[in-house]
C-alpha cells in the first residue's frame, strides 16, 4: 500500500471531505483496520489566491513544486493537488518533484470517457473557468468543454469565495448555480456538468436536469485509491 500525499487547504472544507472519502472507500472494500498512510500538507489558501492574482505562473509552480516535496520528505510515495485551480500548472510541478503525481483534469477526463460522454460544462473558480487546462486535455481525448457566460463566471466565482469556501451554503445560492447549468443546458447543448471546484459538491451534491454532475474530488479519490493499493489508475 502506497502513502498518500495531498497538498491540502485549497480550501480546508474540500480537504476534509477528500480525508473523508479516501476512508470511506477502504471500509467499503472491507479492509478492516487496514487503512492508508494520508500524509496532508494544508497550504495557506490567501498565499495561493495572492499568487493567482499576481498572474504569477512560474511562482505558482514553485510554491506548489515545495509543497510536493515536504511531502516526500514526510514519507509520500505520491502526490495529489486536492483542488482544480492549481492544476493551471500542473504540468510544471509534476516534472519539478520526485514523486508521481495523479491530476484531478486527468482522472475527470478518463471518467467523461467511460460514460461516452460528448460536451461538458465546467464550472468552477474563474481561473478555472477562463483557463485553457481542462479544454486541451479534454479536446485531445476528443471531447469538449463549455463554460457560462461571464456574468455567470462572475457569480459563480463570487460565491465561491465569499460562501462556499467559507463552508457556507445557502439553498439560494444552488439554485443560482442550478439556473447557470440550466441556461447551459439550452443554450448550448451540454450532456454533462464538471464541478471543476472541489467545494462546488458541497452545495452541488447530488445531478439534476437529468444530465451527470461529475464530482471531481470523488473521481480523483477513485484513482487515488486505486493508485494507494495497486500502483496504477
Amino acid at each position: 500500500m502506497k502513502r498518500i500525499g495531498i497538498v491540502g487547504g485549497l480550501g480546508p472544507e474540500s480537504t476534509v471531505d477528500y480525508y473523508k472519502r479516501i476512508i470511506a472507500a477502504f471500509q467499503e472494500r472491507n479492509t478492516g483496520l487496514s487503512f492508508p498512510e494520508i500524509v496532508i500538507y494544508s497550504a495557506n489558501l490567501q498565499e495561493l489566491m495572492d499568487v493567482l492574482d499576481a498572474g504569477d505562473r512560474e511562482g505558482l509552480a514553485v510554491w506548489l513544486a515545495e509543497k510536493v516535496e515536504a511531502l516526500h520528505r514526510a514519507g509520500a510515495d505520491f502526490a495529489v493537488i486536492g483542488s482544480n485551480t492549481p492544476h493551471l500548472v500542473f504540468d510544471a510541478v509534476r516534472l519539478h518533484v520526485p514523486i508521481p503525481m495523479l491530476s484531478i483534469v486527468e482522472e475527470t477526463c478518463r471518467k467523461a470517457g467511460r460514460l461516452g460522454l460528448k460536451k461538458l460544462g465546467l464550472l468552477g473558480t474563474k481561473f478555472t473557468m477562463e483557463s485553457d487546462f481542462y479544454r486541451k486535455s479534454f479536446e485531445a481525448a476528443g471531447l469538449q468543454i463549455a463554460v457560462p457566460e461571464e456574468v455567470d463566471r462572475e457569480l459563480i466565482h463570487h460565491r465561491l469565495f465569499t460562501e462556499i469556501e467559507l463552508g457556507i451554503v445557502k439553498d439560494s445560492t444552488r439554485e443560482e448555480l442550478l439556473s447557470v447549468v440550466r441556461r447551459m443546458i439550452d443554450g448550448q447543448g451540454i450532456e454533462a456538468v464538471i464541478l471543476g471546484c472541489t467545494e462546488l459538491p458541497l452545495i452541488l451534491d447530488r445531478d439534476c436536469f437529468g444530465i451527470p454532475f461529475l464530482n471531481t474530488t470523488a473521481i480523483h479519490v477513485e484513482g487515488i485509491v486505486e493508485y494507494c493499493l495497486n500502483g496504477v489508475n
